[in-house]
C-alpha cells in the first residue's frame, strides 16, 4: 500500500490507524482495502463527523464492511477510532471551529440532523458498553451502598448529570447531595464531607481546579472517591481516587456531553436500588404519599 500521508493526517491516532492498515493490508479483501483507502485519505476533522454508513458510501462498500474492517484492525468499532482521533481536539480546537464543522456536517437538513444525532448516540453508548470495566462498576456500587452520604460533583454541562444522579439516589432511599457551588463558596460544601462518605466526581473531558480540590478534600478526610471521566483523565488520577470509570466523551457537539454519563448514572443508581429492594420500595411509597399530600 502506498503511504499517502497528507498534512491533515498528523494525528497520532490516524498515524496508528495507517500503521495497522499497512500491517494487515495483504490479509484484506478488495472491499476491506477500499475501506482502508477511504480511512487513510480522510482528515481527522472530517472523520469525527462521519458515520459507518457514510464511510461505506465513500468506499463503495457498506457500513457492515466498515465495521468488520475496523474490527480486523483491532478497534471495537468506529466509536473507538473516533475517541482516539478526538484526543488532540479536546485541547487545541477552538469551540467556534467545532461549531462550524458540526453545522457543515449536518447540512442543515432536519432529517439528516436527526439521523446523525441518533447514530452518534448509539455509537457512544455501544462504545461505553464495550469498554465498561465490570469490576470497577461493581466496586463503585459497593462503595455507594456502604456510604453514609453520597456527595456528587460536576461542573459545566455535567452539573446536569450530577443533579440527575442525586435525584435518582434520593428516590431510591440513599442520602445524597449535589455540590452546587464553585470558587470561594465551594469551601463551605467541602467542609461537610466525612470519612464515611463517598464523593462522585463527574468530569468526562477534563478536570478543573475546583474538581481537583474536591478530590483532594475527599482524600484528606478518608472518603471514598468515584471518578466518571475520560480514559486519559482516569489514568492520570488513578492513584488519587478509589475507583475510576471510563465514560467516553465527544468533541463533535452533535450529542450531549453528558449522554454516556447519564447512562452510567442510571446503571449505578439502578444497581444500588436492586441491592436493597425493601428500602427502595419503602422510599417510593413515602415519596408517593408526600406527593399526594401536596396535591399531585
Amino acid at each position: 500500500m502506498a503511504d499517502e500521508v497528507t498534512g491533515v493526517t498528523r494525528n497520532p491516532a490516524l498515524a496508528e490507524l495507517r500503521r495497522r492498515i499497512r500491517d494487515h493490508w495483504d490479509e484484506f479483501t478488495p472491499a476491506s482495502r477500499a475501506v482502508c483507502r477511504s480511512l487513510s485519505e480522510i482528515s481527522p476533522e472530517r472523520l469525527l463527523y462521519l458515520s459507518a454508513q457514510e464511510l461505506g458510501q465513500a468506499s463503495k462498500t457498506s457500513n457492515a464492511t466498515v465495521i468488520r474492517t475496523l474490527q480486523s484492525l483491532g478497534y471495537a468499532g468506529l466509536a473507538e477510532l473516533k475517541d482516539q482521533v478526538a484526543t488532540p481536539f479536546r485541547s487545541t480546537t477552538r469551540r467556534e471551529e467545532r461549531l462550524r464543522d458540526r453545522m457543515e456536517a449536518t447540512g442543515g437538513d432536519p432529517k439528516h440532523v436527526w439521523d446523525r444525532v441518533v447514530t452518534e448516540s448509539l455509537e457512544r453508548i455501544e462504545f461505553l458498553n464495550q469498554h465498561m470495566a465490570m469490576d470497577k462498576y461493581q466496586e463503585a456500587v459497593r462503595l455507594m451502598l456502604d456510604a453514609r452520604e453520597l456527595v456528587i460533583y460536576g461542573f459545566g454541562a455535567n452539573y446536569v448529570a450530577a443533579e440527575y444522579l442525586m435525584l435518582k439516589l434520593r428516590r431510591f432511599g440513599l442520602r445524597s447531595r449535589c455540590i452546587r457551588t464553585a470558587g470561594f463558596q465551594l469551601a463551605d460544601d467541602l467542609l461537610g464531607i466525612g470519612s464515611e462518605d463517598v464523593v462522585i466526581v463527574i468530569a468526562p473531558g477534563r478536570l478543573i481546579v475546583d474538581g481537583e480540590v474536591v478530590i483532594d478534600r475527599a482524600r484528606a478526610v478518608g472518603a471514598g472517591i468515584i471518578l466518571l471521566s475520560e480514559e486519559h483523565v482516569a489514568e492520570r488520577l488513578a492513584n488519587d481516587v478509589t475507583v475510576a470509570i471510563h465514560v467516553p466523551n465527544t468533541v463533535t457537539g452533535i450529542t450531549a456531553e453528558m449522554l454516556t454519563t447519564i447512562v452510567t448514572a442510571d446503571a449505578l443508581a439502578q444497581a444500588v436500588a436492586a441491592a436493597d429492594a425493601e428500602r427502595t420500595l419503602e422510599t417510593s411509597h413515602t415519596l408517593e404519599s408526600l406527593r399526594q399530600q401536596l396535591g399531585f
